[in-house]
């Protein structure tokens, strides 16, 4: 019988940390619906500690190091409450987090298919769900990663190989002004010449005018330059609208060049059926970024790209490894991720994702998203009722934007006043060079008495504004 290294506990110590952690555990997820998002001491008073600490050469108690988490998770804003309608969060689920934990023990090492066959397929059959139901052909890879700021640099790096190979310098990308940081900050890092990532106008201050794209392209292409990739936004961040996709891909197709959607907010609602018409051309695209953090309530760090064809991405980033002569790659059965993305090591990502699909199937979800959709409407409504508010049109999916009737100040107001409350988070962004209030609804624990709640307080301090003004 082999004796247990140091670091692995003996069973009953095991079963003691398990169960001294799975009462934090157990805590953090029954009080979540309850617990107020705003109105944590923010932490500051804990930093000097915490940056000075410094690991003991004895062993602490799981009690004292449980309890300083506590101390921490006291504090701060708590984007994992109910009333979280600030930015399209990531609520947590915990079967996906059950995964984590069972994949961390395990560590089974997936950058290669040869090294694990089936903990590999198992992530790859639920790729092959992610592809199938955005309706991309047989010859679709996804993949996981850490986000939607990783999916976008692995899209435009493939673009970028595939439209401009050994030619960056010439290589253009357009976008439109709506679109998420990280589209600008992946072409940056991908080579393109930052005046040659062209942010194209919209014909209703929201969307991407195709026309525009498609003028700035044909001008590009008198010049000398290499359009590479069509960027549309299924959800912006700013409004959640979607970009015109069924003009883009014809746009796309017609010029030959990429076209990339970016859905990390709102692709899937694709599973409700007003959702999969509202995204309708997304099955299109070469390639599509999504976050199932957002809006498949996983935990932060749960990204996912899919791209239409599989050899594009082993054209990007397949290297040969002397130290790898040895061990065989077969793309058509189980392709090794590190061949088709910028990661050797990787950890089995797909548990997190398959577990949760599997435990609570896929029509929880769908119900979900169709819960959003229909509590969006309802604060959109309630609020373009109102007299002393303007909003900026229906919601595409589930951000609603909206004003009171004012300068830019009263917007700050109108925020500072909902947030007093402390059990609701609302947030702001600019529109057309005007400050503009939005309201999310995406977290799995957001139901219609908070979003209630929230409408109430909005019309509240919005009477009291526009009165005093």
């Amino acid at each position: 019988m082999s004796t247990l290294s140091s670091f692995d506990p003996p069973p009953e110590q095991t079963e003691r940390l398990l169960s001294k952690v799975g009462e934090l555990v157990e805590e953090l997820v029954t009080t979540a619906a309850s617990r107020p998002v705003l109105g944590n001491p923010s932490g500051s008073e804990l930093v000097p500690g915490l940056l000075d600490q410094r690991p003991g050469q004895e062993p602490a108690e799981i009690e004292a190091i449980l309890q300083q988490i506590r101390e921490i998770l006291a504090t701060g804003v708590d984007n994992a409450a109910s009333g979280e309608l600030a930015y399209i969060p990531g609520s947590g689920l915990l079967t996906s987090a059950l995964g984590d934990l069972i994949a961390s023990i395990a560590n089974r090492y997936t950058g290669l298919a040869g090294f694990s066959p089936a903990a590999v397929a198992l992530e790859l059959g639920v790729l092959r769900w992610l592809t199938e139901l955005f309706g991309l052909p047989e010859r679709a890879q996804g993949l996981l990663l850490s986000g939607g700021s990783a999916a976008n640099l692995t899209a435009i790096v493939t673009a970028r190989e595939m439209h401009a190979p050994d030619q960056v310098q010439r290589a253009t990308i357009y976008t439109g002004a709506h679109a998420h940081a990280s589209v600008r900050k992946a072409a940056r890092i991908a080579g393109v010449p930052n005046g040659q990532v062209r942010v194209c106008g919209s014909s209703d201050g929201l969307r991407l005018d195709s026309r525009a794209v498609e003028v700035r392209i044909k001008q590009d292409l008198e010049d000398g330059l290499l359009p590479v990739a069509i960027v549309g936004a299924a959800g912006t961040t700013n409004t959640g609208a979607i970009d015109p996709l069924p003009a883009l891909a014809d746009l796309a197709a017609e010029l030959g060049i990429w076209f990339h959607v970016d859905a990390a907010y709102g692709g899937f609602f694709v599973l409700s059926d007003r959702g999969r018409e509202r995204l309708r051309g997304i099955e299109r695209a070469d390639s599509i970024t999504l976050d199932p953090h957002k809006s498949l309530f996983l935990p932060f760090g749960t990204g996912a790209l899919l791209v239409a064809e599989r050899n594009h991405l082993a054209l990007a980033f397949a290297e040969e490894s002397d130290y790898l002569r040895d061990h065989s790659q077969d793309l058509d059965a189980l392709p090794d991720f590190s061949s088709i993305t910028t990661e050797l090591t990787r950890e089995w990502r797909g548990l997190r994702l398959w577990l949760p699909l599997q435990l609570h199937g896929e029509a929880a979800f769908r119900e979900a998203l169709d819960d959003k959709l229909d509590l969006a409407e309802h604060a959109w409504r309630e609020l373009d009722a109102d007299a002393n508010l303007e909003t900026l049109g229906a919601p595409d999916l589930s951000v609603v934007t909206f004003r009171v009737r004012g300068d830019d100040a009263l917007q700050d107001a109108l925020l500072a006043r909902v947030h007093e409350d402390q059990r609701v988070r609302l947030s702001t962004t600019v529109i057309d060079g005007r400050v503009v209030l939005r309201l999310v609804a995406l977290s799995h624990r957001t139901t219609r008495e908070i979003v209630d709640l929230a409408i109430r307080l909005i019309r509240e301090a919005a009477q009291e504004l526009v009165a005093d003004h």
